[in-house]
């Protein structure tokens, strides 16, 4: 995601600030309170460090995602949702509702026919 101009649909601009797979699922981690590099490599062990860098700073650049590096030693950094990001809560709240109504396709092995879409 570049930082060029947002599209002025919403929908459209959603997408824009939400693109891949991964990015709802950074998001979800951290409606749960704020989270270090670490913890969210975790929560998501499929993720790259490279995809979750470039998320986390572009979510920063849109001001959906504060970072927080504390002088420690160790140094400590912890990401954190802005009041922008977590408006994101309900919508993905939403949209979890919608997709768990969806039921399974019946399989095969149940003995029932699936017609092909025309």
């Amino acid at each position: 995601m570049s930082t060029d101009l947002l599209p002025e649909c919403g929908v459209a601009r959603f997408l824009t600030l939400l693109e891949g797979p991964w990015a709802t699922l950074i998001v979800r981690e951290l409606l749960h309170g704020p989270h270090r590099f670490t913890e969210l490599r975790m929560a998501l062990p499929r993720i790259s460090p490279h995809t979750l860098t470039s998320r986390l700073r572009q979510f920063e650049t849109y001001g959906l995602v504060t970072r927080t590096a504390y002088p420690e030693i160790p140094p400590r950094v912890e990401y954190c949702l802005t009041p922008l990001g977590e408006g994101l809560g309900p919508v993905l709240q939403t949209m979890a509702e919608w997709a768990t109504s969806i039921p399974d396709p019946a399989s095969p092995a149940d003995g029932q026919d699936t017609p092909l879409p025309r």
